[in-house]
Parts: structure tokens; sequence; C-alpha cells
């Protein structure tokens, strides 16, 4: 629910003939936690309605506007609405970096500032060089079978169809090409109950961890080139759990180990990787989505990259590029922010990169 400081930004309408950064502001102090999205969804949809060149399509909390030009080729460029939960860091405000203008609140990394330039083009742009169809959706800060694109990848696969897929997740304003793969595992190992007064009679589990965590700590990831590109790959503990109570050896040990891998790996070779560095242990997956290779060599994604300008990159974390990409789209990040400050209780961007990313992405719509 939005607080009463927030009231009088609500009560006025979403206004899409304003500047980006105002957009900005206003859709970061519509809270939108997910699973809460609906009250922006209902604001976005209101300010598209009247955009004649737009066929909308709503399912639930997800929104997409076509054009249907009849052009040669078909974008995709979406965003996600939701964020992770508020920690006092709303509403937003001005701030100061470095004698540099920045916006300051939650949502205005991940990725408000990316949707509010979107949202700007996609009303204002009548006739771009390319039909362009616009993805706003839900759940993206969740388990993946909640998140919006899956939902409408069931429902409508034909809104998906494109060359080229542009995700506006946080990239500094540069071009972020694929991202990482993840694979999340739980290493167990198992031992016999006994008294702690007589430990001898059982088998600790949780020091029968002690060779995983080591194996861990001598664990040095890999680097690898794709396409031009150099990912980095990470291997880590990221949770334990273990013990019964205070007098009792432990028959059971768990950690939750954390894969990410380059997107030349496909999930079967991450597991078996992981399969190998812990040779020995019982080894259960319980979470894998594969990665997305750049895409970079598309005619349509270099015409790009020459439009935006800059160095491409790669992307560690893991976006739903892969899910165009596994759909035979090559697909990249672009958006204002700084990934660090994604989730950051100080979360804040650039007013620069959101002007940046806003003439970039003009440009290459629009060839001027």
């Amino acid at each position: 629910m939005a607080s009463l400081d927030m009231i009088g930004t609500m009560a006025a309408p979403l206004d899409l003939t304003a500047s980006s950064l105002d957009i900005t502001r206003w859709i970061c102090d519509v809270p939108s936690v997910s699973g809460d999205e609906g009250a922006l969804a209902d604001a976005i949809f209101a300010a598209l309605a009247g955009a004649s060149h737009l066929e909308l399509y709503r399912d639930d909390d997800l929104i997409v506007a076509r054009t249907n030009l009849g052009r040669a080729q078909r974008v995709v460029i979406a965003g996600h609405i939701d964020t992770v939960p508020i920690n006092n860091n709303l509403p937003t405000r001005d701030i100061e970096v470095d004698g540099e203008p920045f916006l300051w609140g939650r949502g205005t990394v991940d990725m408000k500032a990316g949707v509010a330039v979107q949202l700007k083009l996609a009303h204002e742009l009548r006739e771009p060089l390319f039909d362009v169809t616009w993805m706003w959706y839900d759940h993206e800060e969740v388990d993946a079978e909640r998140n919006g694109l899956t939902r409408l990848a069931r429902t409508r696969p034909d809104l998906f169809a494109g060359d080229f897929a542009i995700l506006g997740e946080p990239s500094n304003g540069t071009v972020e090409g694929g991202c990482n793969g993840y694979l999340r595992v739980i290493v167990r190992t198992r031992g016999v109950r006994s008294h702690s007064a007589r430990s001898w009679i059982g088998e600790n589990a949780i020091h029968k961890l002690a060779p995983v965590l080591e194996r861990l700590g001598e664990y040095r990831a890999h680097e690898i080139e794709v396409e031009g590109l150099l990912y980095r790959e990470g291997l880590n503990a990221v949770r334990i759990n273990g013990g019964v109570a205070s007098n009792v050896i432990p028959d059971l040990c768990e950690v939750e180990v954390n894969y990410r891998f380059a997107p030349s790996r496909s999930v079967d070779e991450a597991e078996q990787h992981v399969r190998r560095v812990f040779d020995g242990f019982e080894v259960e997956v319980i979470d894998a989505s594969a990665g997305a290779r750049p895409g970079l060599d598309a005619p349509i994604a270099q015409h790009f990259v020459a439009a935006v300008g800059g160095v491409p990159q790669p992307k560690y974390g893991w976006t739903d590029v892969a899910r165009f990409s596994a759909m035979g789209i090559p697909a990249v990040n672009y958006g204002p922010g700084d990934p660090h400050l994604a989730h950051h209780d100080h979360e804040q961007v650039a007013v620069a990169q959101i002007d940046d990313v806003e003439r970039g992405l003009r440009s290459w719509l629009t060839g001027r």
C-alpha cells in the first residue's frame, strides 16, 4: 500500500509526455514489490490506452504494446515492473554524487529507469524503423514459474516473435551481451546420530562436510571467452544447514552451492562439471537455467551496437535475455543504472545514464 507521502504522486495520472526522469520518479513512487504490481500495471495500461499506433494486450499485470506497421523486422523491448522489498528507500529523492545528479530510491536501478525510457518511447514513436513489441512484466524478482514472461510464453507464444530483443536491465548504459547461466545444487553428507557425550558411537555429518568446503575454497573459477566477450564463472557455497540439538551428533548436513557458468556451457555440461568437483558426495540439482550467448554477430545486433555506441560487455548475472535466446532470438541487456546497486538499500541511478539510454534507443529506432 502506498504511504501518505506518495498519495500526491499517484493522484495524478501517469504522463508519458513527461521527461524520462520524471516518469522514472513517478513509477518508482508507486510501490510494486513482486506480487503487488497491480496499481502500477493499471497506471501504465491507462497511460497507453490513448496511443492509436499501439495494439495493447494485458495478461494479469503484464502489458504488451505492439506496432503493426508491416516493417521487415520486429524487435522486442522488455522490462519488469516489480522490485525487491522496500527498506525505507521510498519515496524517491534527488541527490548529488560527486556533483552529478542522481535519483535515489527502490527500483531506480532495477529497473524502473529502463522501463521509464521504454514507456516514453513507446508512447512517442509512431513510426519506428522496425515494428516493436514492448513488454512490461510482473514477478521477475521471484521464482521463474511466477515470472510474467513464463506465463505469457504458455498463453501467447506468438507475442515473442522477433528478430532481436532488448531487455532494459541495468547495464551502466552500455550493451551487455547474453548472460551467464546458473545452477543450484545441494551437497549432502550423512552420519549417525548419537548423544554428544558418547560421540564415538555416532558419525558427525557436519564434520564430514569439511572436504566439500575445502574443495570450494581451493576452486579457481574459469574465465571463458564467448563470441569475443569474457565471462567470469563462479562456484560458491551460499547456505549451510545442519544440526539437531546442542547435545546430539548430527546425522545430516547440507550445503547449497551456486554455480554461475558461461553461456558456452549447457545446463547438462554445468551439472557434469559440478558433479566432478564434488565427486564422492551426494549431489542434488534444485534449480538451473541456461545462459544466453551474446548474439552480437547478428546484423541487427551490430546495427544496434553501432547506433548506441560503446564497447559491449558480458552480463555476469542471469537475466531474461536467456528466455529469448532459447527461442532463437538474439538478445542483449541495455539500460541505465549500475548493476552493483541493484537491490541495494541505497539504490540510485545517474540522471545522465537515463538520458543517454533514451538517446541511444531513440537513435536506433528512428535512424536519427
